[in-house]
């Protein structure tokens, strides 16, 4: 196949597994593939096209649920989707998302039955049968999947990509090289081509961050001369990066980071790139750890309100 020249325009920020909040990255993915998340739940794949996934706010109480598959109106009898992405472990988990799910219910009044789904990266995380909760886990309309499980063995393109995700940093370019052969079979359509080469190249980045260009593209065994090109490739490791030099290594981070910034909140007031241009390495780290959650430059200036 021909390799897509660009791999970034819908940039997104990722990190290890332990520090990473993985959650905007497996949205993207079913933003893209709606078809992973109803392989994940062993419902029908193809109904899964005329669904939409979104995010909703639940008025007056400040929740967000990042994950919802809406059905199409015209099928009430298709069940509304809530999902949730947890890698950290957390004993309160299910008392939230509970309550942000019948908040949800009360305040919209959905004609369709729901369902529940929550992703873990292993069973370890899931934090068990809570007696509070505990006739909600075990029935049908909440179901935990573990990924780790979900993936193994590596046979189709999509559990080679979740690999890619849960691999530690130094089995990362081994699982990401899976990827890349799967791609080279021709099996996969250009745009999709180019969303999950994106997605690799934007896990590596993060998970192995100071390699040069060489070592990326050994580790991927691709063309080092069309690596360069890749304008996010391009804009990960500016010139700014300086190796030895810390103002290099704070102007790179800030760029990539307003970079990554504008592409999910569009352009951004003059003062506002400003600001993020004048981060210190720490707290430009923090704001790359909250960025999948920003929709907004409101969001953005909101955490400026509570970390700076």
């Amino acid at each position: 196949m021909s390799w897509p020249r660009d791999l970034s325009r819908n940039g997104f920020c990722v990190y290890s597994v332990v520090e990473m909040k993985t959650d905007g990255l497996f949205y993207r993915l079913f933003q893209t593939f709606p078809r992973l998340f109803f392989d994940l739940v062993g419902h029908n794949a193809e109904q899964g096209q005329a669904y939409s996934f979104t995010s909703i706010e639940i008025k007056q109480m400040a929740f967000r649920l990042d994950g919802v598959f809406l059905p199409p109106a015209t099928e009430p009898n298709w069940p509304i989707f809530f999902v949730e992405v947890q890698f950290q472990r957390d004993a309160a988990f299910y008392s939230r998302f509970f309550a942000e799910l019948f908040l949800y219910l009360r305040q919209y009044q959905p004609r369709h039955p729901w369902q529940a789904v929550v992703l873990y990266p292993t069973r370890a995380l899931d934090p068990g049968l809570h007696p509070h909760y505990q006739a909600l886990l075990i029935s049908p309309q909440v179901q935990r999947v573990y990924l780790d499980e979900w993936a193994a063995p590596r046979q189709t393109l999509l559990q080679r990509v979740i690999g890619t995700v849960l691999a530690p940093p130094e089995e990362v370019g081994r699982e990401a090289r899976m990827v890349v052969t799967h791609l080279r079979q021709g099996l996969v359509d250009r745009a999709s081509a180019t969303t999950i080469l994106e997605i690799v190249e934007t896990i590596l980045a993060y998970k192995l961050r100071g390699l040069s260009r060489k070592e990326i593209a050994d580790m991927l065994e691709f063309p080092e001369t069309e690596l360069k090109q890749t304008t996010f490739y391009q804009e990960a490791f500016t010139e700014g990066k300086t190796e030895g030099r810390q103002e290099g290594r704070q102007e790179g981070e800030a760029t990539l980071i307003l970079r990554l910034l504008q592409r999910r909140c569009g352009p951004l007031p003059v003062a506002l790139s400003e600001r993020v241009m004048q981060l210190s390495l720490p707290h430009l780290e923090s704001l790359g750890d909250a960025l999948l959650e920003f929709h907004t430059s409101a969001d953005i200036e909101e955490w400026f309100a509570k970390q700076v």
